[in-house]
């Protein structure tokens, strides 16, 4: 492209949704100048997470147009702060669900910066310090604080990497906090997506016992083969369900379909927990069903800085990778499609650098 006729119309590129049916397609902007404490990202990869569905089609009713998507970044550094001292031009790095928060609080002084007591800008569709409305990285490149870049190991590949920005945090982050790090306990997970395949892998690098739980039968080859889980079950099998009364020490449960809470609180050991990292419609279970076993039910959402940089590390040093199918950014509306009708195995992650033009 004539840098030019860019420069005319922004800094950066990428591909934008206009209004409520989400369709995306080429849009040009600009990022802000880097500041002295900014790292500028050239975009290699990025994944694609139903957050994208959600907010390019308006489903919350907060959708800012022109709505730029994408917050699983991985990414190389093509300019640093002059106070930037973490980073150099190069460096392999991500960027996750927010770019920014008060710094100041409690939270953010405890490296938990997604629990901002004054709330954290999301990477994109969030309002920043300066009023300006965020855009995500279906596009060329972002500026931020060097506070919420994240190192990639150089041998381990930024097309891996982006989807742990977003789906691996979000069930690391509660599986440390509850200490399921435990080799020879045993966990179930609910549901098989981009989140609940990255449980299992978790899981079996923890030594835990996997047992996943899916509505469909189609999933066990790959559960048990590809992902190496200890059991399969079929959630509406009573049997099959009945069989693992009392067994689990923790639940990881990924489904944001709506689904029953009983029967799965009812595989839990006494002082079992439950984490929900999913958003069914409503959730609904018996105070017997917690009171009986002094069971516990969590929720949780990605992480802070302190969980990522320490996820990062853990998958490198123990050779862990999402399952991911690589896309250029033309099949991003495509992509989005087959997201909400589950048809991914199990996350698509689009080649920026190859396929943005």
């Amino acid at each position: 492209m004539d840098k030019s006729i860019m420069s005319e119309k922004g800094n950066c590129i990428g591909y934008a949704a206009r209004d409520p049916s989400g369709v995306l397609s080429h849009y040009e902007f600009s990022r802000r100048d880097l500041g002295t404490d900014d790292v500028s990202v050239r975009i290699t990869h990025c994944g694609v997470c139903y957050a994208d569905v959600i907010w390019t089609r308006n489903k919350h009713g907060t959708s800012k147009y022109p709505l730029v998507p994408g917050h699983e970044i991985a990414g190389i550094v093509k300019e640093v702060g002059s106070n930037v001292k973490r980073f150099k031009v190069g460096d392999h790095v991500g960027v996750g669900t927010y770019v920014n928060s008060c710094r100041d609080c409690e939270y953010c002084n405890d490296g938990l910066e997604v629990q901002c007591v004054k709330g954290s800008v999301y990477t994109f569709n969030g309002v920043d310090a300066d009023g300006t409305i965020t855009k995500g990285v279906y596009s060329s490149h972002i500026v931020v604080h060097d506070r919420y870049c994240y190192k990639i190991p150089d041998n381990y590949p930024l097309a891996s990497a982006a989807p742990l920005l977003c789906a691996g945090i979000t069930v690391y982050a509660p599986m440390m906090r509850h200490k399921m790090n435990q080799p020879g306990k045993s966990l179930g997970v609910i549901g098989l997506g981009g989140l609940g395949h990255m449980a299992v892998k978790f899981g079996k690098a923890f030594g835990l016992n996997v047992t996943v739980f899916s509505t469909s039968i189609s999933k066990k080859e790959e559960a048990l083969s590809l992902l190496g889980a200890d059991k399969f079950v079929v959630s509406s099998d009573q049997e099959q369900m009945k069989a693992l009364v009392k067994s689990l020490d923790f639940i990881v449960d990924t489904a944001s379909g709506d689904h029953p809470f009983d029967p799965y609180m009812a595989l839990l050991k006494t002082g079992g927990i439950f984490v929900l990292v999913g958003f069914p419609s409503e959730v609904k279970f018996s105070p017997a069903s917690l009171n009986l076993g002094m069971k516990t039910i969590s929720g949780s959402l990605t992480g802070g800085t302190k969980d990522t940089q320490e996820m990062i590390d853990f998958c490198a040093a123990h050779g862990i990778h999402p399952m991911i199918e690589v896309i250029p950014i033309q099949y991003a509306n495509e992509a989005i499609d087959r997201l909400t009708k589950r048809d991914v195995k199990y996350r698509f992650v689009i080649d920026i650098e190859n396929s943005l033009k």
